[in-house]
């Protein structure tokens, strides 16, 4: 499925008009703290990738997949750890405009704190979003608790808080996984668990998933081991397809 890049208009949703325009315009450094011309180029693609999966997902009551990253910690007027313009903020805030949904939940299973997003919400005191973030609760192992006990019962909580919205957000990140450098929390199999929670919960609705962080490499360097949690994710959507 083919897609068009997010506008400037749809940027300016969630985050300040001359911090769009500064970015763009190479006037402020990305994410990256670069002012590389491609990489500002390919930022309305990023948040054009989540919003048109997320208007397939409401079309056709499906989960989709957005291969997309780097969007949770920027927030209404800074960039911060290699995203610019929150895509996840730019999609919920379009679709609610456009009155296209009138809930949407974010269930963010990134390691890292979505800080940006919880900023866009408070700085527009946004309406009609349920955000969850797992970087706000867990920070290393133990937090998760025996076999991710603890961490499980937060999932279930942001789920069952998301059950009657009108479009999911997932964030699947694969930066929790128990070998990650900068997660390190949660076994394969309950990474998968995770997964299968998620999709199982929203079958037959409106869900839009994103892979969000991963930070580990094989012995060659390769982000092979991130790829194999990846794909992990999309054969969990498969079970319940």
């Amino acid at each position: 499925m083919g897609f068009e890049p997010v506008s400037c208009d749809d940027l300016k949703c969630a985050h300040a008009a001359d911090f769009v325009d500064g970015v763009l315009n190479l006037e402020i450094a990305n994410g990256f703290n670069n002012r590389d011309p491609k990489v500002a180029a390919s930022l309305p693609y990023t948040s054009g990738s989540l919003l048109a999966a997320a208007r397939y997902a409401l079309a056709h009551s499906e989960n989709i997949c957005s291969p997309t990253s780097g969007f949770h910690h920027a927030g209404y007027d800074f960039v911060e750890g290699f995203c610019t313009f929150n895509g996840l903020m730019v999609t919920a805030l379009t679709l609610l405009a456009a009155s296209e949904v009138n809930t949407i939940g974010i269930i963010d299973c990134d390691a890292h704190y979505g800080n940006g997003t919880d900023d866009i919400i408070t700085r527009l005191d946004v309406a009609g979003i349920r955000h969850h973030t797992m970087g706000k609760h867990f920070h290393e192992k133990i937090d998760v608790g025996h076999n991710g006990k603890t961490f499980f019962a937060w999932l279930d909580h942001a789920i069952d808080d998301c059950r009657d919205v009108g479009l999911m957000i997932y964030q699947a990140g694969a930066d929790p996984h128990v070998n990650d450098p900068l997660g390190g929390m949660l076994t394969t199999a309950a990474m998968r668990k995770r997964d299968l929670a998620v999709f199982k919960a929203f079958q037959g609705r409106p869900l839009v998933w994103n892979l969000a962080g991963g930070y580990q490499r094989d012995g060659n360097g390769e982000i092979k081991p991130v790829l194999r949690l990846h794909r992990n994710t999309l054969e969990a959507q498969l079970v319940y397809q």
